[in-house]
């Protein structure tokens, strides 16, 4: 049902359930809800159920990409904006909705501020309901269709340093994602981007129906007046997992590269490592969980999800991991070729414990 987005709560809903669904990636929190009261500021977007469009409607995906913990990172509001209006000019389409690329703290409001301000609906089925390190795990499968042709805008860099660029390009979803990702490292370490339009039909076959509905649900669940514990527990229960640890960050070890976010961190005796998101959960050297399970971390003193871009030794937080099968995943899920470049990110396994033979 099409639901116009006005009001702060439902911005922080979003932006709190998206955050627990980002598993440690989709972007900062503070990002989202800044960019969401610019959607405010705006009328605010309309959220619509992709059965309100006709089939063939044309949809972008719209997102940021980069590194968050990128020290000279810089996306403008408005450069969310002119993405979208320049791939409407320099590939001469038309875009009947807008789609976010996954949840996060950032990734869900994506959309919002261009549905506000350009007056396209944002339609409520990302290409994947939680985050994901890899621009092909949000292609919902458009790698392997050979005469799909991806269109790709990203802008991004502040101007004031030189930096900002704005960047078109065209070829295979491979190709393209890759040079987006290195125009986010020149940018300075993030970039708006629209990209890949995709018809309603397909986008229900192939990404994550209602993904938004249910971060706004566990959004809810964390804006609820009870303590910290009770509301990580009521969202464990909703995601049928369980806290694993309420515990301390004792050791953390991060590293950009290649335009990623990569490292571990230790919480008592529990390790996890990451890729933007959270990988894989070990305790004692004993495997518990494996992307795209969720594995999130939530502050002991807010019960706010923090990503592993902003997590530090001495914080004290909740281990909460929860099954794949509770989460709304698109198709990049589902192909056990695209976890590869997550084991040699991390040098662990993940594919024997996804897709076991």
């Amino acid at each position: 049902m099409a639901q116009r987005i006005n009001s702060y709560e439902l911005l922080e809903a979003a932006v709190l359930g998206g955050a627990l669904l980002g598993g440690g990636g989709g972007g900062l929190m503070q990002d989202g809800l800044a960019l969401g009261n610019q959607a405010l500021e705006h009328g605010g977007p309309l959220l619509i159920d992709p059965e309100e469009l006709p089939p063939d409607s044309i949809l972008l995906t719209v997102s940021a990409v980069g590194a968050p913990s990128a020290p000279n990172r810089f996306v403008s509001p408005q450069h969310y904006v002119r993405a979208v209006e320049y791939f409407s000019r320099v590939f001469e389409m038309r875009v009947d909705g807008l789609i976010a690329n996954e949840n996060g703290g950032l990734a869900t409001i994506n959309g919002w501020l261009q549905s506000a301000a350009l007056g396209i609906p944002v339609v409520d089925a990302p290409c994947n309901g939680r985050a994901h390190p890899t621009g092909l795990m949000g292609s919902m499968g458009l790698d392997a269709i050979p005469e799909y042709i991806s269109r790709q805008v990203a802008i991004g860099g502040a101007s004031t340093r030189g930096a900002e660029i704005v960047v078109a390009v065209e070829g295979g979803v491979h190709s393209t994602s890759t040079l987006i990702r290195a125009a986010a490292v020149t940018a300075g370490g993030l970039v708006a981007v629209a990209r890949n339009p995709v018809t309603v039909q397909y986008t229900i076959e192939n990404g994550a129906p209602k993904a938004i509905a249910q971060a706004l649900q566990l959004g809810r669940l964390l804006q609820v007046d009870a303590s910290p514990s009770s509301r990580v527990e009521a969202c464990a229960e909703q995601l049928r997992g369980r806290i694993i640890d309420r515990g301390i960050v004792t050791e953390k070890n991060l590293a950009n590269r290649d335009g990623f976010d990569v490292g571990s961190l230790r919480i008592d005796k529990y390790e996890l490592t990451f890729w933007n998101e959270y990988i894989t959960l070990e305790y004692l050297h004993e495997r518990i969980g494996t992307f795209p399970d969720l594995i999130a971390t939530l502050s002991a003193k807010t019960g706010n999800p923090l990503t592993t871009a902003e997590i530090r030794p001495g914080d004290e937080v909740f281990l909460l991991w929860a099954p794949r099968d509770s989460l709304i995943l698109g198709q990049g899920m589902h192909r056990p070729g695209l976890f590869q470049a997550v084991e040699e990110a991390i040098a662990k396994p993940v594919i024997p414990y996804v897709f076991p033979q």
